[in-house]
């Protein structure tokens, strides 16, 4: 699964690990903080699911050689040449990367054609979402609402308790 937000990408670590996603690259300027809702599964029409605690990791590549899910260089990484001089090949460098050779200049194979810009990081997190079934819920509340008054009943009975005995103390 390959999802696109704006110019970020987001991605899920394996196939079979859906609840870790992989964020990038990201500006770390711009992205210090990530924050995007997750539609929860309805145990009513998924069979799979169940009323559970499902745990979420993400993790935001900022930096540090990066490239995009679909394999594709990012500004963030250095690019190197990948053909050698007496052979015409254009590759497109994004914006960002201060280039180290000039047009026309003879180059080599492997040879960076910029500079390593050698920034950023990697942040990760991680958070549990609980699906919970509204009837467990209401079932909660209507013991707790049985306990108190319990309670409210028991200190009622003993403050008529301890009245009935002073009564056959005063006699």
């Amino acid at each position: 699964m390959k999802e696109k937000m704006g110019n970020l990408s987001f991605q899920c670590y394996r196939p079979n690990k859906r609840n870790i996603l992989v964020i990038g690259p990201v500006l770390v300027q711009k992205y210090s903080e990530i924050i995007f809702p997750i539609l929860s599964p309805n145990p009513a029409t998924k069979k799979d699911v169940h009323f559970l605690k499902y745990p979420i990791y993400v993790g935001g590549n900022m930096g540090r050689g990066q490239i995009y899910p679909d394999g594709n260089k990012s500004n963030n990484t250095v690019y190197n040449a990948i053909s050698a001089e007496g052979r015409q090949v254009v590759d497109i460098i994004p914006p960002g990367p201060e280039l180290l050779v000039l047009e026309g200049e003879s180059i080599k194979l492997d040879q960076p054609l910029t500079s390593n810009p050698n920034v950023g990081r990697f942040g990760q997190g991680d958070a549990e979402i609980v699906l919970q079934d509204p009837l467990r819920v209401q079932g909660l509340l209507l013991f707790l609402a049985s306990v108190i008054l319990e309670q409210i009943f028991l200190v009622l009975k003993k403050k008529q308790f301890e009245k009935v005995q002073l009564y056959e103390m005063n006699f």
